[in-house]
């Protein structure tokens, strides 16, 4: 971790001011603007922004592969705004939270069912990350591929993070996500507390602490516009839902770092964006 100095050094014979709120840089909407994107221009895997607005400063979240060399290059690209943001150190790696066991198959890989949705004719498909479907053609509900529960019929990733599955198979398509029936579907605010489940860690919850957020996966995969949450995951649990206590729908799950033992930080494609794009409703 790179400790900040102020730079000021206390003598026994040196009066040195009081801080005052004038002594603390403000930052209008476009400098944060521009800001954001000189992290994004510094290109460095393994690190997720958001603009917080409870300090008017960018947060940059680290995990544990990014170097001090890099944090300094981050810093340069922000030029004379380098004040306006905020290095916070998380444990483990950023990633998607993709891998091979059980929920809903692909041909090799494992992800987690989103949520259940319909179109006005009624057709129901279902919706998951965009990485999980990305290359993926059919998907099984079983690790022996015997049973066949539908195609993909739509991915958006990067950039976004969203899919959607059309079913083909007979298996029960409740509109529930762990017994919670989802009747809506909306964007949370920055401090609501949200429930996220998935097939690996099962349910956990916390609450959101920023949204807008954009977070580096290497390898060119750089997913925006993410809400970004304090709840842990592992990998298996991509695509799986968060949703409120009362029902509605929030998002689905793309990556972070950390586990459900240490905790972690957590983000998720908004899943209005999704039905949106598809001309589906939660059901």
């Amino acid at each position: 971790m790179i400790a900040v100095s102020t730079g000021l050094v206390a003598a026994a014979a040196v009066a040195v001011p009081h801080a005052t709120a004038a002594d603390t840089p403000t930052f209008s909407s476009a400098e944060l603007k521009s800001v954001s994107s000189s992290v994004l221009k510094a290109d460095v895997p393994g690190t997720a922004w958001v603009v917080d607005s409870k300090s008017g400063k960018v947060q940059v979240t680290v995990d544990s592969t990014v170097s001090r060399a890099e944090i300094a290059e981050i810093k340069a690209q922000a030029g004379d705004k380098a004040d306006a943001l905020t290095i916070k150190h998380t444990p483990g790696t950023f990633s998607k939270l993709i891998q091979g066991g059980d929920a809903i198959y692909a041909t090799s890989w494992r992800c987690s069912l989103g949520f259940n949705v319909q179109n006005s004719s009624g057709v129901q498909s279902f919706l998951t990350a965009g990485h999980c479907t990305d290359g993926a053609t059919t998907w099984w509900s079983n690790s022996a591929h015997t049973t066949v529960i539908g195609t993909t019929a739509g991915s958006s990733f990067p950039g976004n993070d969203y899919g959607i599955v059309r079913y083909t198979g007979s298996v029960a398509r409740p509109g529930t996500a762990n017994g919670v029936d989802i009747t809506s579907a909306a964007t949370p605010a920055v401090g609501t507390t949200v429930i996220r489940d998935g097939s690996t860690s099962g349910t956990h919850s916390g609450r959101v602490t920023g949204l807008n957020a954009t977070v580096n996966y290497g390898g060119g995969d750089i997913v925006s516009g993410l809400i970004q949450t304090n709840v842990c995951a592992e990998p298996g649990d991509s695509g799986g839902p968060l949703y409120g206590s009362n029902g509605t729908a929030y998002g689905l799950t793309s990556g972070g770092s950390g586990n459900c033992t240490s905790g972690g930080t957590t983000y998720f494609q908004p899943v209005t964006e999704a039905l949106s794009a598809y001309g589906v409703n939660v059901y």
